[in-house]
Formats: C-alpha cells, sequence, structure tokens
C-alpha cells in the first residue's frame, strides 16, 4: 500500500504555474498518507524508512521548485540581459556591417578584379573616379550657389537701407519703441531675402550639400577598408591575404600601418594647405568662418597620429582623398573651368588664380 501511494505520487504530473512549481491536491494526499502511517500500526524502522523515502522525494519536489522559481525569477532575467547584451551590436558594429559600408566593399572589390591593377593602384583609381563622378560636380554647384548669394548683396543692401527708412517713419506714426521697430526691421528683411534666394534659386543651405555627400561616403569608404584589411567576415579573408601583398615601396603590406610615418605626415601636410589656399583669398573672413577654419586646422594636425595607427590601405585612402580634394579645390579657381561650369563671376574672382595664391603664400609665410 506505502509503494502504491508512493509510486502514485512520483508518478502525478506536476502543475506548473507562474509562481513556480506547485503539486496537486491527489499529491499532498498521497504525501501525507505516507507521513502518517504510524498511526495505521507500522513498525518504526518501516514508519523510518517510509519517512526516509518520502521525505526524500518531498525534499526533491521542494528543491526543484525552489530551484525553477529562483531561476524563472533571478537568473532567467539576468542571463537574458546578459545575452541580449552579448548579442546587441555597437554603434561601431552596427555601422561596419551596414549596407553602404558593404555596397562599398563590392566597389572596392569589383573594381580591382575588374582592372587587374595592384591594390595600391585600384584604391588610388577608386577614389579618384568616385570623387570626380560624385565630388567634383556638387563642389561646381556649391560654388555657383555661392556665387549667386554673393551676386545679390548690393541688392539686399539696397533693400535693407530702403527697408530701415520706411520702417523709421512708420515707427514715428505709431509711436514705437526702438526695441518693436528693430524687431520689425529683421522680421521684413529676412521675408525679403528669402524672396530673393526663391528668385534666384540660390538659398544657402544648398551650398552644404556636397558636405552631407562627401563626408558619409569619405566614413563608409574607410570602414569598408578596415574590415577588408583586417578580414572581419568571410569572403573579406581572401581579401585580406591580397591586400597583405597588395601595396609598394615602403608599405608592402596595405594590412599593417605605415611605420615610417609617411603617409600620415603626407597626409596633414595635404590637409593643411587646402585649408591655407581657403584661408588665403582676398574676402575677408568672418568671426565664425575663423573658428571654424581654426578648427579644421586642429582636425588636419589629429589626423596624423591617427593615420599612423589604422592599416596602410586607410591611410593611402585618406592620403589620395586630400590629394583630389586639393586637385579640385585648384581647378574650381580657373576661370576656364568656372565658365564650362556656369559659375557666376563675382569681385573676388580673378584672371590669375594661381598666381595671386603663390603670391599670398610666400607673402604670409617666407616675408
Amino acid at each position: 500500500m506505502l509503494y502504491q501511494h508512493l509510486s502514485r505520487a512520483m508518478h502525478m504530473p506536476v502543475r506548473i504555474s507562474k509562481h513556480g512549481c506547485r503539486l496537486i491536491k491527489s499529491q499532498k494526499r498521497a504525501l501525507s498518507t505516507l507521513f502518517h502511517t504510524k498511526r495505521r500500526g507500522l513498525g518504526d524502522r518501516q514508519h523510518s524508512q517510509t519517512l526516509y523515502v518520502a521525505g526524500g522525494f518531498e525534499n526533491r519536489l521542494a528543491w526543484s521548485s525552489l530551484f525553477e522559481q529562483r531561476r524563472t525569477l533571478t537568473s532567467g532575467p539576468m542571463l537574458t540581459a546578459a545575452s541580449i547584451a552579448a548579442e546587441r551590436p555597437g554603434w561601431y558594429e552596427s555601422i561596419a556591417d551596414s549596407a553602404p559600408v558593404h555596397m562599398m566593399e563590392n566597389v572596392l572589390v569589383v573594381v580591382q578584379q575588374t582592372t587587374g591593377l595592384p591594390w595600391w593602384a585600384s584604391v588610388l583609381c577608386t577614389t579618384v573616379a568616385l570623387r570626380t563622378a560624385i565630388t567634383l560636380p556638387l563642389a561646381a554647384y556649391q560654388m555657383s550657389i555661392i556665387a549667386k548669394v554673393e551676386t545679390l548683396q548690393p541688392e539686399i543692401e539696397g533693400l535693407a537701407k530702403r527697408l530701415r527708412y520706411e520702417v523709421s517713419v512708420r515707427a514715428k506714426q505709431l509711436e514705437w519703441s526702438e526695441k518693436i521697430a528693430r524687431f520689425h526691421f529683421k522680421k521684413n528683411l529676412r521675408r525679403i531675402v528669402s524672396e530673393l534666394y526663391v528668385r534666384d534659386n540660390c538659398h544657402p543651405f544648398k551650398a552644404s550639400l556636397v558636405i552631407w555627400v562627401q563626408i558619409p561616403m569619405w566614413v563608409f569608404i574607410s570602414i569598408a577598408m578596415r574590415n577588408l584589411s583586417l578580414g572581419t567576415t568571410l569572403s573579406a579573408k581572401a581579401i585580406q591575404q591580397e591586400l597583405a601583398t597588395g601595396g609598394a615601396l615602403w608599405f608592402p603590406d596595405l594590412t599593417v600601418p605605415d611605420t615610417l610615418w609617411i603617409m600620415p605626415v603626407s597626409l596633414g601636410l595635404v590637409n593643411l594647405l587646402i585649408v591655407e589656399i581657403f584661408a588665403l583669398r582676398k574676402i575677408e573672413l568672418t568671426k565664425f568662418q575663423k573658428y571654424v577654419t581654426n578648427f579644421i586646422r586642429g582636425i588636419s594636425l589629429v589626423m596624423i597620429p591617427i593615420a599612423a595607427t589604422v592599416p596602410s590601405s586607410m591611410a593611402l585612402y585618406w592620403l589620395s582623398s586630400s590629394c583630389v580634394g586639393l586637385g579640385q579645390n585648384l581647378l574650381l579657381r580657373s576661370p576656364r573651368f568656372r565658365r564650362v561650369c556656369r559659375i557666376p563671376r563675382i569681385k573676388a574672382d580673378s584672371d590669375t588664380p594661381y598666381k595671386d595664391i603663390a603670391s599670398a603664400f610666400i607673402a604670409k609665410y617666407f616675408k
């Protein structure tokens, strides 16, 4: 009879609730019968054996219930949070595994396989092609917008004088204070300037279009070069081996940094030269433009140690991109090229821009 109750208690299903593991009523009755067999006349020895067996079974069920509750209430959430934190990628990993980066990887691989050039030459050709096909037209459009805005300045100044006179007359009629008169003047001037920008289709925000395209493209290609150089994916492992022997001169291995610092230092010098050419313009820079110019100078210097720690393929891309950017800036100063791109002529334009840049550079730094 004892073993029947024990067997029935052990083989009965256990109901699992949201609070853990609990026995159903029939199991409780079976265990109660086992613990009270002494009242039915069983011997002490048989009673102790019964208590031992039933107690062991009850302990196993109790410990099982306690373990399930603790695993559900504590360990489960902790393990889940740890697994989620381990599986959740960081911001850099998300960018490195994004579709634009993989697209740039495919572009680099396709260009190299199509042309059959070594990797260092393929990086140069890809950089020149992308900067010429994408950045140069946007830069010419930017120069056109800037020229149109500068051409409007005399007209804006004339309208501002007329508006100031009308506001002053109106202020005397309505007895406006100086603060109210200034508010109406600025409000109407903004409206007039906006109408002029719409009329000539030259809103200054359009001049920043090249930045919103060039910077993301630079970032995506840089990360793509890093992925290929480090072999972060299975498909990039074979490309990594090719890059390891695809260099030239003092950088035969494109997967390691340039230990001689030739490319990093050259990168900093080229970027500083671009900034100085911009600062040598005849137009007087505003206070904000001076702050931006000094900030870019600092970034150019900071890029030198950064370029010395990345793979040579990235440093080569950065150097080639800066060289192409320098060439495009000089090309956009050419009067003939500006006429081809239909960029309006302004007062600051010169018929001999390169001679003027050289003279201003020598006068500023060598005299």
